[in-house]
């Protein structure tokens, strides 16, 4: 059941932090790349076309669920992602290699749970300007752009409970 009254607006990361997050990852053309909140596909689209995974994005609004699967198929990577219609507290996640999130430190905290049941032992993850309070981050990467510093936080399930 999805907590009431908990939304996260859609505001879209710039596709350099993007980038930058999916590289601290260490995101390997093949992989699994989830992103819970994929609002217009995005990171979805730059993990396919240009590192060459599989994605997967869970995203409740419609409006922007229908903007990821215009960009998905503009992009032609329709074969490579996977879009799911529903809240990502509800729908199980898949087996992804690489998690990327851009959500509110709150909604971090509720997922962790979800993330430790769900999740592998090995699953990169990394959280675009919030942290996943309760872990330790494997590292921390600032980044310039759009005239602003963003943060990117880095964890390794398996690790970051180790350093609890």
């Amino acid at each position: 059941m999805s907590p009431v009254g908990v939304t996260v607006p859609f505001v879209p990361s710039p596709p350099e932090v993007i980038r930058q997050a999916l590289k601290l990852a260490g995101l390997r053309s093949g992989e699994l790349l989830l992103e819970p909140g994929c609002g217009d596909g995005r990171t979805l689209v730059i993990a396919a076309k240009e590192f060459g995974a599989r994605a997967v994005g869970i995203e409740i609004r419609k409006d922007l669920l229908e903007t990821a699967m215009r960009n998905v198929r503009l992009a032609g990577v329709e074969d490579k992602v996977l879009l799911i219609h529903g809240s990502f507290y509800d729908v199980r996640f898949p087996p992804a290699d690489v998690v990327f999130l851009y959500l509110l430190t709150s909604v971090n905290e509720r997922l962790r749970p979800k993330f430790l049941s769900e999740l592998k032992p090995s699953t990169r993850i990394v959280s675009h300007d919030f942290a996943i309070t309760g872990w330790k981050p494997v590292e921390v990467v600032d980044v310039e752009e759009g005239g602003r510093s963003h943060k990117i936080y880095y964890y390794i399930v398996e690790e970051s409970l180790r350093k609890q």
